[in-house]
């Protein structure tokens, strides 16, 4: 628990300075003269950084450690802050993005950290309290984005560079190093298996999309590409249809995180005694797709709240469940690897989604992104409904 609680904190904090920032990318773009369609595009360069290194943080989190690999991220991400506080030109938001992909690409890793430090009964409860971490800095960050902003445009990429390097300070000294299994097999002069390499993880999902953990990688994926899609155009939208600001846009931003921290810190571990991971995953399927499509309808604040709310709820239920299937059926010592590769896929989602979503923003209408994202997450709820419940596999496999 100790162990878990120090990496709650390391992940609050890196969300914290990443929070302070997303919310700020589509105003600091318009005001450099930049179209809508071209937003997408720098909001999917993060993700197409994470897309081609996430497995391979996880192949060398596995082979060399969670904790190297996870403070070297944090510094990356820490450079992409500096870069961003000082952007006076498109080429150097797209810059910053670039290389805090390449730090985002540690998702994996920190999930990998979680599954060794926990049981596999366990598992769906720790990953919704990282989850919860994680949610604490999406609802504080952008409020304290705002107020830096008050202080110049240079200063959330600064304020966020500098949480990240006591953030570094802090893993440094604080987090041990969770992935002994290796180390112990080699102490004890035993042949450490072989892994498999990334390319034929990668070709195994594009090309049995129905096998068992395949099928949950694209279940996280199309998950994932609904939800980014909405969150794409979210600020965009809440400016056009309710004259939303940089000052006043955390407040939107405060109250999904809100409703997200405590569905993973209180509610989620109730629901997996309850439901189970496999239900639950079904669950937060539905309440999103949901969500999605009724977040166009409401005319007033309060109404739009409302829809906004079951976002949180899908996606706090969904991904963690998800992420602790895929714990249950792979060997650990191909762990890091494998949801390497899930943060991948859900990378490739992340690149597709911004894209498009503000090409049909302002090519279709405001509403038209809402609606097919929310089509998009009911195909994960029919994938949903095809995986079987079943024991996780041996530890020691």
């Amino acid at each position: 628990m100790r162990r878990l609680s120090v990496l709650m904190a390391t992940a609050f904090v890196d969300m914290l300075g990443f929070a302070m920032i997303f919310p700020l990318l589509p105003y600091y773009a318009l005001r450099l003269g930049t179209q809508e369609w071209m937003i997408g595009w720098m909001i999917a360069s993060f993700s197409i950084t994470q897309l081609a290194s996430a497995p391979l943080w996880g192949r060398l989190s596995d082979r060399m450690g969670r904790r190297g690999a996870i403070i070297v991220g944090l510094g990356t991400s820490a450079i992409a802050f500096v870069v961003f506080g000082f952007a006076a030109q498109m080429w150097m938001l797209f810059l910053s993005r670039v290389i805090q992909g390449l730090g985002g690409g540690t998702t994996g890793v920190l999930q990998a950290y979680v599954a060794d430090v926990t049981e596999p009964k366990d598992r769906a409860k720790a990953l919704g309290w990282l989850s919860a971490a994680t949610g604490a800095g999406v609802m504080i960050g952008p409020a304290i984005g705002s107020l830096a902003f008050g202080l110049g445009p240079a200063a959330p990429g600064l304020v966020a560079a500098g949480l990240c390097l006591v953030n570094i300070v802090f893993a440094w000294r604080m987090l041990p190093e969770s992935n002994t299994g290796r180390k112990h097999e080699e102490m004890a002069g035993t042949d450490v298996p072989k892994q498999r390499s990334i390319r034929s993880m990668v070709l195994e999902v594009l090309r049995r999309p129905g096998d068992d953990v395949p099928q949950l990688i694209w279940i996280y994926a199309v998950g994932m590409l609904g939800f980014m899609s909405m969150a794409a155009v979210l600020a965009l939208y809440l400016a056009v249809d309710f004259g939303i600001t940089e000052k006043n846009i955390f407040i939107f931003f405060v109250y999904i995180g809100g409703i997200g921290v405590v569905m993973r810190a209180v509610m989620l571990g109730k629901l997996v005694d309850w439901l189970g991971e496999v239900k639950l995953m079904r669950v937060g399927a539905a309440c999103l797709a949901l969500g999605l499509v009724i977040i166009p309808l409401p005319n007033t604040v309060v109404t739009l709240g409302l829809a906004l709310g079951l976002v949180p709820i899908g996606t706090a239920c969904l991904f963690p469940a998800t992420s602790a299937l895929i714990t249950h059926r792979v060997p650990r010592r191909q762990l890091g690897q494998t949801l390497g590769v899930q943060q991948a896929f859900g990378g490739m989602a992340r690149v597709i989604a911004p894209i498009w979503a503000t090409a049909a923003f302002q090519g279709l209408g405001t509403s038209v992104p809402f609606y097919i994202a929310g089509a998009v997450v009911a195909l994960v709820t029919l994938l949903a409904f095809r995986v079987i419940p079943r024991a996780p596999i041996p530890e020691a496999a």
